[in-house]
């Protein structure tokens, strides 16, 4: 078991190479993972459970703690992500399919990675748990509802259907994480201790099923989608940050919210557009590449903020000695 979580911390350490690597070697053999997007529902889900099995009641006392912190990274999450994949829809006059795929994403929660990255960022993890705990249980309701306000123009919405969908792939997994969690107590730990592996694992497959389904419209508008998802993480985290400080919200806190706010669920993206919009493909590219650049982008901003905290903390230590 030592052998195997040494494994999962060093695949989750190196995920971004994963999910660049498999995309690669979709695109060159495209035909090894189109026959994975019937499955691409059922990989979430998986994800979602470990996510139920890895939450305690813990993480909810952040909510109790920091309620207006978690309520400005909540809003901020349903507010500036799917209004930003708007505006950029209509300043790149993105075609229909495209559009879709990019307000889809913008409308879904933020995905549990963001907490990862918050802790190597030397932000408040907790408060990024909280926030990825509290949009994910409201995602059945809020990512159906904006969805159908900012894409409707586009597409004919079913929105019931969709949260039903999200009900399904995400709230009951989640549920039974948790009622598992709660049962087997210590039984289930060396369970939890893979769970994360499993998650990378189904991520990257999922990420190469969509590259690997949509390689003829990749090549023919890859740049353009990679420019505008770009675009939405990076101005998710500057306009993230930004509310945080607009509301007082203390440096740690304004960097996990950032986090939170510019990286989505991409998984539930490409689920939903897989189910919803098969007849549509392209839908669920910008999710996919969502999910293979925030978990590049991700990491190099969690990198400089936690420089500049040891340039910080370097800098007071050097001026205390100087007053000795």
């Amino acid at each position: 078991m030592s052998a195997l979580l040494q494994l999962s911390r060093l695949i989750q350490k190196t995920f971004a190479l994963w999910v660049v690597l498999f995309a690669a070697i979709a695109l060159i053999l495209p035909e090894a993972f189109v026959w994975l997007k019937a499955y691409i529902p059922w990989m979430l889900g998986i994800i979602m459970l470990g996510m139920g099995m890895t939450m305690q009641l813990e993480d909810f006392k952040a909510i109790a703690q920091t309620p207006k912190a978690v309520c400005i990274g909540v809003i901020a999450q349903f507010v500036v992500m799917p209004l930003l994949a708007y505006v950029l829809c209509l300043i790149f006059q993105l075609p229909t399919e495209l559009a879709v795929g990019v307000i889809l994403v913008g409308c879904c929660p933020g995905g549990t990675a963001s907490n990862v990255i918050t802790y190597m960022a030397k932000g408040n993890t907790a408060l990024s748990v909280a926030c990825t705990a509290v949009s994910t249980l409201l995602a059945p309701i809020l990512t159906p509802f904006i969805f159908y306000l900012l894409a409707s123009q586009w597409i004919e919405i079913n929105t019931w259907s969709m949260l039903s969908s999200i009900l399904q792939v995400v709230l009951l997994p989640i549920v039974v994480g948790l009622i598992l969690r709660r049962l087997l107590k210590q039984r289930i730990q060396q369970y939890i201790t893979v769970m994360p592996l499993i998650s990378v694992l189904a991520i990257v497959l999922i990420v190469a099923a969509i590259i690997g389904g949509s390689k003829a419209q990749l090549l023919h508008s890859g740049l353009l989608i990679f420019l505008v998802v770009a675009l939405h993480n990076g101005l998710g985290y500057l306009l993230g940050f930004g509310c945080s400080r607009l509301f007082h919200l203390n440096y740690a806190d304004s960097k996990a919210v950032a986090i939170e706010v510019g990286m989505q669920n991409s998984g539930l993206g490409v689920a939903l557009a897989a189910v919803h919009f098969a007849t549509a493909p392209l839908t669920a590219l910008p999710s996919a590449i969502f999910s293979l650049w925030h978990n590049i982008s991700g990491p190099i901003l969690a990198t400089y903020w936690a420089s500049r905290q040891h340039k910080s903390v370097a800098e007071s230590e050097l001026d205390a000695r100087k007053s000795e």
